[in-house]
């Protein structure tokens, strides 16, 4: 396996997991070179759990259920890969919040108060 350079330890990326066009239009506009969004519905297809590291945070679409199960993803990603990579949620009703809050996700908005939070989460991780 090889490591990671220093190079790309400073990458300024977020993972999105939803297939919305329009949330994240608008989550695109909130992101200026050099962020980038990795939108993806599968955490596999970011690679092995060391590539997952890579990343700031999470922002996770509870109201995709159709396309991924949230609860998966969070299990995966806490219990399987062990990383406690910050896991953002937007949307889902108190049932899958409250789930979500059991198996360790981080916050939870609206999907509004997401695309109004998203700046300032860059700041706090533009380290």
């Amino acid at each position: 396996m090889s490591e990671p350079t220093i190079a790309r330890r400073l990458e300024r990326r977020i993972i999105v997991m939803t297939r919305d066009t329009e949330m994240l239009d608008k989550l695109q506009a909130c992101i200026e070179p050099p962020w980038e969004l990795v939108p993806v519905t599968d955490l596999e297809d970011l690679g092995a759990w060391n590539e997952v590291l890579l990343y700031r945070f999470l922002l996770l679409d509870l109201d995709e259920v159709e396309v991924f199960d949230p609860l998966d993803v969070i299990r995966m990603l806490r219990m399987e890969y062990q990383i406690n990579l910050p896991v953002f949620c937007f949307g889902g009703d108190e049932d899958i919040q409250d789930e979500m809050r059991l198996s360790r996700a981080d916050r939870f908005f609206t999907r509004e108060e997401m695309v109004q939070r998203l700046p300032e989460f860059l700041r706090q991780y533009d380290w």
